[in-house]
């Protein structure tokens, strides 16, 4: 049964034998009922506005015309573009950076601080101890304000929902932390 029109009754038509008979074979290749298969053409010549009077060869290559047409517009902008655009906006910055490193020293990585020019190993080897000194006395020193500054967080035990831990502190002693330590 055609699903939907369950229900509905039967109407006859009047159709001479051959076109019947060519009806069913068609219905019989589409898999459906002659019904269902007449449903079918009707919509889809109501839906593509087309005339079962009219070919659809002229039209169908009409179409298909006007999309190469359109294709190839929008083949011809993009090569406009990339002539007109995109080709000396990139030359004139690769010029640019041709020309900027012709002046510049190039210097892949900055360094934070620069190596003396040493004389002797025991001025070097003073030099990079001094220099370790530092570092560590430093790492010493934010270890020492991460203390302090742990200190000040406390655990607060909540009898419905979960325990959140609370820090102690000012928002002005919080903001200098973070600018001292760069964090």
């Amino acid at each position: 049964m055609d699903k939907g029109y369950e229900k509905e009754r039967f109407e006859s038509l009047s159709i001479k034998g051959s076109v019947a008979k060519k009806f069913r074979r068609f219905s019989k290749a589409m898999s459906e009922s002659q019904s269902m298969t007449l449903l079918l053409m009707i919509e889809f010549f109501a839906n593509h506005g087309i005339s079962p009077n009219e070919s659809l060869g002229p039209k169908m290559q009409t179409l298909e015309n006007l999309i190469k047409k359109r294709i190839n517009g929008v083949i011809s902008i993009i090569k406009d573009i990339e002539k007109n655009q995109t080709k000396p906006t990139n030359a004139m910055l690769f010029s640019l950076f041709e020309e900027k490193a012709k002046e510049e020293v190039p210097m892949l990585v900055e360094k934070k601080f620069m190596d003396p020019i040493l004389i002797t190993e025991d001025e070097e080897l003073t030099y990079y101890r001094d220099h370790y000194y530092k570092m560590k006395k430093e790492l010493n020193g934010f270890k020492f304000e991460v203390r302090k500054f742990m200190n000040k967080i406390s655990l607060e035990k909540r009898t419905l929902g979960k325990d959140y831990f609370k820090l102690n502190t000012t928002k002005k002693d919080f903001e200098k932390f973070k600018n001292e330590n760069n964090i």
